[in-house]
C-alpha cells in the first residue's frame, strides 16, 4: 500500500516529538490546522481532519537535491467545502484485485476525497458473494470472451478467454476496514432493474422471459433486466440485506440507470402490475420498482441513491440522485428537495480521453482535460439559493469497458483526480488554474516517488486552429514550458531538433499533417502531437448556426465544423459538436460566388452514448443569403445506407452561401440504451469542392 501509517490520536507530548497530532473534540466535521515553525510541527482538528492535515504535510515536505526533508513554516486552517467527495471505480467490466482496491483507497484519502464508491455488478459481472445465492459468482462472475477493440469497430471481434472474479465477504470487510481507518467510506453499487445479466444469467427465473442467458461478453445496453414480480424483490432483499451488512454506510447505491422498457412492455406478470397499481406506463413501473426496493433500504436504516434515471416516472420519497447525464437531472431533485451528488460525464467522466487519441490508450471516447476538470463548478448556476444546500458534492467515475489493467487505471485518474480533490475541497474564490498548475508539478514528482502511473498528457503541445488571414487555416502550437522549444514538421516525419522551430502560427492551405513534440535542447521531452488537415472550399470560412451546441460538446464553436481536422473513431469530444432537444442548422458563408459540385457533412453514431444519425438531411444554396434553394433533401430510407458521411455530388453550380440542415431521431428505439429518450446529434467536418 502507499500509506501504511496508521496514526494513534493522543494527547499531544511536546517532549517527545517534533510533530504533535491534537485531538479537537469542537473542530468542525473534517476541518484541521496546520502550524508549522521553526520548532514543532503541529496538527490540531477531529480525527478525519487530523489525518488530513497529515497528507497536507507530506504534500508539503520537498527533498531538494537529496539534501534531507524540509517543509515551509506555514500555518494552514482548512476545511472542505462539501460533504460528498467521491471516486467510483467500476470493477464489473474489469476486475481488479483486492490489493489494489486498497491502494486505490490510499490514493483517495491521500487526495481528501472521503466516498468510494464501487460499481460491484453489471451485465459483464457480479463481483461480490452473496452467500444466499452461490451461482452469483459461481456463474455470474465470469464470461467466456470479451469484446476487442472498440465497440464502434466492424465487425466486432471476441476472444475466448474465461474471464472473471470477485470479493468474498471476507475480502469486503477487510477492505471496509481499511477504509474506514483512512477516512474513506463505501458506497456499495447493486445495478437495478436494468443492467443485470450476470444476476440473469445466474438465476433467470428473475427475468421476464425465463430464458437461458449468458454473462455479456461486449458493452452496452440489454434488453433482458429484471422482471418487476414478488419473486425478483424477495431475491433483492436477500442480497441487499447481505450488502448492508458488509457496508456501514448510510448510502446503498441501487443503480437505475439505462433500463429498456421492451422486455416489461411485452411480460405478462409487469403488465399485471402496471394495471393492478393504477400506473401509467413502464416509466411508472420503473418508479414503482426504485420505491419498493427504497422502502426497505429505509426499514433497514439505510438510504438510497441511484443515477438520475430513477427521476423517471417520479422519484423515491427519500432516494438521493447522482446527476450523470448532465446537470439538469440534479437541479431537477434538488428542486423537488432531495439530495444531490453532481456527476455529469462532462467533467466528470474519466474514462474519457484527456489528450489527443493518437497519443493515448484506447478509452471509450469523449474528450475530459485536466482544465476541464478544475473548471467544474458542482452547485449550478440556475438553482436557487434556498435549494444550493442539496447538492452533496460531487464525484467523478471510472467505467472499465477499456480499461484493463492497474496502471491504465492510474494512468486514467492521475492527474485529474488531484483536480476534482480541488473542486470538491475548495471555494471557487479560492480556485486558480496556474497556481493549481505550479503545485501539480510537485505533487507528481511525489507519486512519481510511489510508482503512481500519472498520465502526462496535460504537458504535451497544445494545437489551437484559427480561420486563415487570407484563407485556409491558422494552426498555433503552444506549450506550458515556455523555456523550452516546440519543433514540428508539415511533411508527416516525426520532427527532431533539426527541424523548424515554432515561432508563429502555420498557415495550411493544402492537405496537411502537422506534427510536433517539445525539446529541450536536442532532447525531445513531449509525446510527439500529430494531426491531419483535409483543406476544401469550406475551410476556415465563416459559418453560422441557428442553434447554439450543447455547453458539454461545443468545444471551438460552429468554427469546428470548418477547421479542416475530421472528427475520429473512437469519438473525441473535442472534434465535434453536440446538439440535443434541438436540430442542426448552419450556414456557410464563401464571401464570393463559388463553383460547387459537391458537399459533405459528417455525422456520428454511437448509441451507448445514445448519439444517433440524423433522420433527414438537407442541402440548399444561396446567391444572397436570404433565399435559399434546396438542392438535396435525404430521408431516412437513404440514410440508413450511408456511414457517417452524407454526400451530394451533382454537376457544378454557382453559390455564395450552403445551408445544411439536419433533423435528429426524435426518441432512442426501445432496447437501447437511453430508450425514449431524444436522442443526441453530433456533427463535424462540413466539407464543400
Amino acid at each position: 500500500m502507499l500509506f501504511r501509517s496508521e496514526f494513534v490520536i493522543e494527547k499531544a507530548n511536546y517532549k517527545k516529538s517534533k510533530i504533535h497530532l491534537l485531538l479537537d473534540k469542537k473542530a468542525a466535521n473534517e476541518s484541521y490546522i496546520l502550524n508549522i515553525d521553526e520548532h514543532r510541527i503541529l496538527i490540531s482538528g477531529d480525527e478525519k481532519g487530523i489525518l488530513y492535515g497529515l497528507f497536507t504535510l507530506i504534500q508539503l515536505i520537498h527533498d531538494e537535491k537529496n539534501e534531507g526533508l524540509s517543509a515551509p513554516c506555514v500555518s494552514i486552517k482548512d476545511t472542505p467545502r462539501f460533504q460528498w467527495r467521491g471516486m467510483h471505480l467500476d470493477v464489473s467490466r474489469h476486475f481488479f484485485q483486492k490489493e489494489f482496491i486498497k491502494k486505490y483507497i490510499d490514493f483517495l484519502a491521500f487526495f481528501k476525497m472521503n466516498i468510494f464508491h464501487w460499481h460491484l455488478t453489471d451485465d459483464q459481472g457480479w463481483r461480490i458473494e452473496i452467500k444466499k445465492y452461490p451461482l452469483l459468482t459461481k456463474i455470474g462472475a465470469f464470461r467466456n470472451g470479451t469484446l476487442i477493440g472498440h465497440d464502434t469497430d466492424f465487425p466486432r471481434l471476441y476472444d475466448t478467454l474465461n474471464y472473471g472474479g470477485f470479493y468474498t465477504q471476507e475480502d469486503i470487510r477487510e477492505i471496509v476496514s481499511y477504509a474506514d481507518k483512512r477516512g474513506v467510506t463505501i458506497v456499495p453499487e447493486i445495478e437495478m432493474p436494468g443492467h443485470a445479466m450476470a444476476a440473469l444469467a445466474a438465476y433467470p427465473e428473475l427475468s421476464c422471459t425465463g430464458n437461458s442467458i449468458s454473462v455479456a461478453k461486449e458493452w452496452g445496453v440489454f434488453e433482458d433486466v429484471f422482471c418487476a414480480k414478488e419473486e425478483t424483490f424477495i431475491f433483492l432483499e436477500n442480497v441487499l440485506s447481505e450488502v448492508m451488512d458488509l457496508f456501514p454506510g448510510k448510502y446503498i447505491h441501487i443503480g437505475g440507470d439505462e433500463c429498456p422498457k421492451t422486455r416489461w412492455k411485452e411480460c405478462v406478470n409487469c403488465q399485471k402490475i402496471i394495471k393492478e397499481d393504477k400506473l401509467k406506463d413502464e416509466h411508472e413501473l420503473q418508479s414503482h420498482f426504485i420505491k419498493r426496493i427504497e422502502k426497505f433500504v429505509n426499514s433497514k436504516g439505510k438510504q438510497i441513491i441511484g443515477w438520475d434515471e430513477i427521476l423517471e416516472g417520479g422519484l423515491a420519497p427519500n432516494a438521493a440522485v447522482m446527476s450523470w447525464r448532465g446537470t439538469e437531472g440534479g437541479i431537477q431533485a434538488a428542486n423537488e428537495n432531495h439530495y444531490v451528488v453532481m456527476s455529469p460525464g462532462s467533467h466528470c467522466y474519466f474514462d474519457h480521453y484527456q489528450g489527443l487519441p493518437g497519443n493515448e490508450p484506447l478509452a471509450i471516447g469523449g474528450y475530459t482535460p485536466l482544465e476541464k476538470v478544475y473548471s467544474f463548478e458542482p452547485v449550478p448556476a440556475e438553482l436557487s439559493i434556498d435549494k444550493q444546500h442539496y447538492i452533496l458534492g460531487a464525484q467523478a467515475n471510472l467505467w472499465t469497458e477499456y480499461i484493463i489493467s492497474e496502471k491504465q487505471v492510474e494512468y486514467m485518474i492521475f492527474p485529474r483526480l488531484t483536480a476534482l480533490s480541488e473542486v470538491v475541497w475548495s471555494l471557487p474564490v479560492n480556485k486558480n488554474f496556474n497556481s493549481y498548475e505550479k503545485r501539480l508539478a510537485h505533487i507528481l514528482k511525489l507519486l512519481d516517488k510511489l510508482n503512481v502511473n500519472c498520465s502526462r498528457s496535460f504537458y504535451n503541445i497544445s494545437m489551437q486552429v484559427y480561420p486563415g488571414k487570407n484563407s485556409g487555416i491558422d494552426c498555433s502550437l503552444s506549450a506550458g514550458d515556455v523555456s523550452k522549444t516546440i519543433h514540428y514538421s508539415v511533411d508527416g516525419s516525426n520532427p527532431n531538433a533539426n527541424s523548424p522551430a515554432y515561432k508563429s502560427p502555420v498557415s495550411i492551405l493544402n492537405n496537411t499533417t502537422i506534427k510536433a513534440a517539445l525539446f529541450d535542447g536536442n532532447k525531445m521531452i513531449s509525446s510527439v502531437i500529430s494531426q491531419d488537415f483535409s483543406i476544401n472550399k469550406a475551410s476556415g470560412k465563416k459559418i453560422t448556426l441557428k442553434h447554439e451546441a450543447h455547453k458539454n460538446y461545443n468545444h471551438g464553436g460552429a468554427f469546428t465544423l470548418v477547421d479542416g481536422i475530421t472528427g475520429k473513431l473512437p469519438w473525441f469530444g473535442r472534434d465535434w459538436l453536440g446538439f440535443l432537444n434541438t436540430d442542426f442548422e448552419a450556414i456557410i458563408d464563401f464571401g464570393s460566388e463559388q463553383l460547387i459540385s459537391l458537399i459533405m457533412a459528417d455525422f456520428l453514431k454511437a448509441e451507448n452514448s445514445w448519439i444517433y444519425y440524423p433522420v433527414e438531411v438537407e442541402f440548399l444554396f444561396s446567391m444572397n443569403g436570404d433565399e435559399f434553394v434546396s438542392v438535396k433533401k435525404f430521408d431516412e430510407a437513404d440514410l440508413l445506407n450511408m456511414i457517417r458521411c452524407v454526400i451530394f455530388d451533382r454537376e457544378a453550380f454557382s453559390a455564395r452561401y450552403i445551408k445544411v440542415i439536419a433533423k435528429a431521431l426524435d426518441r432512442i428505439p426501445d432496447g437501447k440504451s437511453g430508450s425514449g429518450n431524444r436522442a443526441w446529434l453530433f456533427i463535424d467536418e462540413i466539407g464543400v469542392n
